[in-house]
């Protein structure tokens, strides 16, 4: 059998690290605006499905999150409705005012992103991206049954 490089055998744990860090990072800069994760992850995911995003779809989504399950779900999403920052029922939009807390959030999240990666050479930042978005994408082809 051939040696496994050290980059594969150190990879899981290493992104395990990188992820609890950046969600504790995410969480505190968060808090700066009284925002929840979820709440970020619920008004961010339905931007991008702009106009409308599908329910089935969110809702989706949003039960693959650590913390989230089914119950969770609805509450989150009956909130945002109630507080007048998500509308529709088959298909969910951003209201006016959702789309303004959407905008101002995404902006104080890319401020912190920008001076975190600001460091690193944007090549090495776009290799990385793309290096885990086909990591994402082989790891889903594979859990497929045939």
């Amino acid at each position: 059998m051939d040696a496994v490089p050290v980059a594969y055998a150190e990879f899981g744990q290493t992104l395990a690290f990188t992820e609890r860090t950046l969600s504790a990072v995410l969480r505190a800069h968060l808090a700066e605006r009284g925002v929840e994760p979820e709440t970020w992850y619920a008004l961010k995911l339905t931007a991008a499905g702009a106009p409308a995003v599908p329910r089935s779809a969110l809702v989706r989504d949003l039960e693959g999150s650590r913390g989230l399950n089914p119950d969770a779900v609805r509450a989150l999403l009956g909130r945002l409705a109630d507080e007048g920052l998500l509308t529709g029922d088959a298909d969910v939009v951003l209201t006016e005012e959702g789309r303004a807390v959407f905008e101002e959030l995404r902006d104080h999240v890319l401020g912190a992103t920008r001076r975190l990666l600001g460091q690193f050479d944007r090549a090495d930042v776009e290799t990385t991206v793309r290096t885990l978005k086909a990591i994402v994408r082989r790891a889903q082809e594979d859990a497929v049954p045939a």
